[in-house]
């Protein structure tokens, strides 16, 4: 028992004695000429929806001093914070400190902000700025720049748009819960509205919707998230951020010219309606990125024309039955986030053992590919033998084994691997590093002069762009012709 007990008593004096030697070795004298060292001079933040709280921030202090530097106090220069609030080290800083902040010689300490802007009446992005000062021990003063955007908006809960309404160009608009279009009126979006849709939140459209962008001013459907997922990835280039455009059995004579669609769980859903009035006219926009189908119609007549439908979670185009006609399309399935993914084309005639009859789908100088070696996707019905099954391929660059002696298929090229460029080659302008996605062709692009000049004389003689498409002779197949 004694040999125990000196032993015991030898460990505590030991242990003793490494904490004094530890605290002997520890000096925060902070000499003259000592100074800090900032992972970053300009802190640079995500823009900000007024009133609304950012996403945290952070940089690192490091000591490169050859002992301890206490940090005495910790503020805003000349006292204006900007909206902006900080912790330091697990101290939420404002002025002197009670007890200083020593930073370790070859040691670091962790830096986070925040923001929330105040609400201004203003339309445009409002510059936030504020110094952060630290003060150190031996009287040296050093600061870190904090920046930020903030936006203004105008908040829309839980909307019914019960008569014929214009939504004008200024400030986004956030939509929360939900916007609803009643049977019987018509909600207009002009030229340059932003809605930005929050996680939760989708448009019911039951009467008539009418999207009038233009080239300079296009209308913009996306979420509400402003911020950066990583560093060069915002999350507004990431799928599933909000809901969705729906079209219900009642809608007809929607209409969305330069319209930019992108970020949802789905694009546009259009569900089963009379086959023989329009429903939908989509032309020079764009749906992209989203979780489910971009464009969605069951039983629904459709004319989507000179627009960009891509990156889906389930299929670019998915028809079931109805009377649909494509035109100078880029349709193109290099979804990023799931390697189940959809084909960029699919249509039948037949959902959950019910016909719904294929009166039409047609392209004429479209691109239909993608990742796979065949995006496209033609199922028709053997229970349903007599049902309408019509489709027709004129002109177009499709990603599928080549069909030879079908009266349907005429003038196509074929997007193979046997091409010397072919599938994502077409599209020099991708970058998956930055989730960015560029459908303009490349020089070397079989999409190139492949289009019928008559189809294009008598629709869509400038692309997407605005760009002429037949300065050179020839028309190229897709929404966007090169230049």
């Amino acid at each position: 028992m004694n040999v125990l007990k000196t032993i015991r008593a030898l460990i505590c004096s030991l242990a003793i004695m490494a904490m004094a030697a530890c605290t002997s070795e520890e000096k925060f004298e902070t000499a003259q000429g000592d100074v800090l060292v900032f992972s970053v001079d300009t802190l640079r933040m995500d823009t900000v929806i007024a009133g609304t709280s950012s996403v945290t921030r952070g940089f690192t202090i490091y000591n490169h001093n050859s002992d301890g530097v206490s940090i005495v106090a910790v503020g805003f220069k000349d006292g204006k914070s900007n909206g902006f609030r900080a912790n330091v080290d697990g101290t939420n800083v404002g002025g002197t400190l009670t007890t200083s902040i020593d930073c370790r010689k070859d040691d670091s300490l962790l830096v986070f902000v925040e923001m929330t802007p105040e609400v201004t009446d203003t339309d445009d992005k409002v510059l936030h700025e504020a110094t952060l000062q630290f003060t150190l021990a031996n009287g040296t003063t050093q600061g870190v720049v904090l920046q930020a955007y903030s936006q203004n908006v105008i908040w829309l809960r839980d909307v019914h748009i019960t008569q014929d309404t214009t939504l004008v160009a200024q400030r986004p608009y956030v939509i929360a819960g939900g916007l609803t279009v009643d049977e019987g009126a018509t909600l207009t979006l002009a030229a340059g509205v932003r809605l930005l849709f929050q996680s939760n939140a989708s448009m019911l459209v039951e009467g008539t919707l009418i999207s009038d962008g233009t080239l300079l001013h296009p209308v913009v459907l996306r979420g509400d998230r402003m911020d950066m997922m990583f560093e060069n990835q915002p999350y507004d280039r990431v799928s599933n951020q909000w809901g969705g455009v729906r079209l219900s059995s009642t809608s007809y004579g929607n209409r969305l010219t330069y319209t930019d669609i992108h970020s949802g769980s789905y694009g546009i859903r259009c569900d089963s309606s009379d086959v023989y009035r329009e429903k939908l006219r989509l032309v020079n926009s764009v749906i992209h990125n989203v979780g489910g189908h971009c464009l969605e119609a069951v039983s629904s007549k459709l004319w989507v024309g000179n627009s960009q439908i891509t990156n889906a979670g389930g299929h670019c185009v998915s028809l079931i039955g109805g009377d649909a006609q494509f035109v100078h399309c880029t349709i193109g399935q290099f979804y990023p986030f799931d390697g189940m993914r959809g084909v960029a084309l699919a249509f039948t005639n037949e959902q959950f053992g019910r016909v719904y009859p294929l009166l039409g789908a047609f392209f004429y100088n479209c691109i239909v590919t993608g990742y796979s070696e065949d995006e496209v996707a033609g199922e028709q019905s053997e229970t349903f033998a007599d049902a309408n099954f019509n489709y027709g391929f004129y002109n177009c660059l499709l990603n599928t084994p080549e069909i030879k002696d079908d009266p349907q298929v005429v003038g196509n090229v074929w997007d193979v691997t046997a091409n010397k460029l072919h599938r994502e080659g077409n599209f020099p302008g991708f970058n998956l590093d930055w989730l960015v996605f560029d459908f303009h062709l490349d020089s070397l692009s079989l999409a190139r002069g492949a289009a019928d000049i008559g189809i294009t004389q008598q629709y869509y003689l400038q692309d997407r762009d605005g760009v002429d498409r037949l300065s050179d002779g020839t028309a190229d197949a897709g929404c966007y012709e090169y230049r």
